[in-house]
This record gives C-alpha cells, sequence and structure tokens, in this order.
C-alpha cells in the first residue's frame, strides 16, 4: 500500500513555532506530528510513503535519515517543489502512482483507521474519497434574517453544523488524469475538474479524534489530546 503526504507548505497559521521548524516537525508529545502520522500509516499496512516536500524540506530529510524514528519496512521518497504547486498539483511530481493510494496533509493528529477509509473507497467506485468529520460553529451573538429592510427571522447564538475535511483523501489514479498539465492546483479545484468530468467524489464519515495542526489553538488543543491520552493515538 502507498501514500503521499503532502509536506511542502510554509505553515504561516502557526508561526512562530514554524520560524525555524517545518510544519510536519513540530512536535506532538515527543515526537514530531509526522512520525505520529507515519506510524499509524505503516500499522495501517503502508510500505512506500511518498513526501512532498519543499519549505525547509531538508530539515525533514535530516530529521528522518539520522534519528532512527522511521519504522521497519517503511520506505520514504522524496519530492521537491520548486515552487508551490498546490494540495492537488504536487502530485504530479509522484511517479508510477497507481491502483488505489491514500493522499493526506503532513500536519494531522488523528486515529483514523486508515484500511475501513480504504475499504469503503473500494467498494463505493468512486474516483476520489474525502474523509469528513463532524464540525460545530458556535455564534456567540444573535444572527438575524432580514428581506430588504425587514426582520425575517432572529436566532440567538447559533450552532451551526458542517462536514468538513480532515485533509485526508482515498484516490484511485483515474482522479489524477484531470489534472491541469502544469502550474499550481489546489485541492478543491481538482474535485470541481473531477465532478464536471462526470466522475463520482464520494464521502467518508469519521468521528475519530482528529485534529489539523495549522493554527496555534488546534496545535494546543492536539497537543493536550495527546497527553490526556497517548495511548489513543498509538499505532
Amino acid at each position: 500500500m502507498r501514500a503521499v503526504i503532502l509536506a511542502g507548505g510554509l505553515g504561516t497559521r502557526l508561526r512562530p513555532y514554524t520560524t525555524v521548524l517545518p510544519k510536519p516537525l513540530v512536535p506532538v508529545g515527543d515526537r514530531p506530528i509526522l512520525d505520529h502520522i507515519l506510524g499509524r500509516l505503516h500499522h495501517a499496512g503502508v510500505t512506500v510513503v511518498d513526501l512532498c516536500v519543499g519549505h525547509l524540506g531538508e530539515l525533514i530529510q535530516v530529521y528522518f535519515s539520522q534519528s532512527g524514528a522511521l519504522p521497519e519496512g517503511l520506505e520514504l521518497r522524496w519530492h521537491w517543489e520548486d515552487e508551490p504547486l498546490g494540495t492537488a498539483g504536487s502530485l504530479r511530481l509522484v511517479e508510477g502512482l497507481a491502483g488505489t493510494f491514500l493522499v493526506m496533509n503532513g500536519d494531522v493528529l488523528t486515529n483514523l483507521d486508515y484500511r475501513e477509509l480504504l475499504r469503503a473507497h473500494e467498494g463505493s467506485g468512486a474516483a476520489l474519497t474525502v474523509a469528513t468529520h463532524p464540525q460545530q460553529v458556535h455564534i456567540d451573538l444573535g444572527v438575524i434574517d432580514t428581506d430588504g429592510d425587514r426582520i425575517v427571522g432572529y436566532h440567538e447564538k447559533p450552532r451551526l453544523d458542517y462536514e468538513v475535511s480532515m485533509g485526508i483523501y482515498a484516490y484511485d489514479e483515474r482522479a489524477l488524469t484531470v489534472l491541469p498539465g502544469e502550474g499550481p492546483c489546489q485541492f478543491p479545484e481538482l474535485v470541481q475538474r473531477l465532478l464536471d468530468a462526470g466522475e463520482q467524489v464520494g464521502v467518508f464519515r469519521s468521528n475519530a479524534d482528529w485534529f489539523d495542526i495549522g493554527t496555534p489553538g488546534e496545535y494546543e488543543r492536539a497537543v493536550d489530546a495527546y497527553t490526556a491520552a497517548p495511548e489513543r493515538f498509538g499505532a
């Protein structure tokens, strides 16, 4: 089984942590977040991980070449972005992607069962499946519905429920055929290209523990959750 990890971002929302460290090396507990990700992928049966790196990618390579942290039997392959290619365009750097494979961001702490995601994807026949998580947004104000200059509804401190992407995807190789031949391509554009081509894009709903450490607040939540129950995230 093969997985691609997108680890080339600048991590600007996580500053000052990412001033000197690439986001995948930011620690959760006594290990970088990427170390946790690789351990769970290996436990799920992944044998090859393609790392798409850019900003401070040399530090990621040095860490895994010298720390001895890489699980036995897991092969890392390195792909360098000379310029940002986006969360879908960077897949053009990876040769030989075939069949079904995982793609995920390099800043996600989760205990999602990757094997269940892949089984659901393969059973659906979709070109692409997005792992999603329920998310609630609380508005601490009164929200007003209007029609012109008239109020037609009033909601005091409403709670909004959404399905959000976990930054984890199961791909069929045919999803790659709609990528533009050059230049950057972000994941939402890829989804729209697939829909325009008549392809099915599926959803895998999960209530697994999940933290996107893209901001200081989320990073602190992830650290607190891991510190309280590290066994929940163990490989």
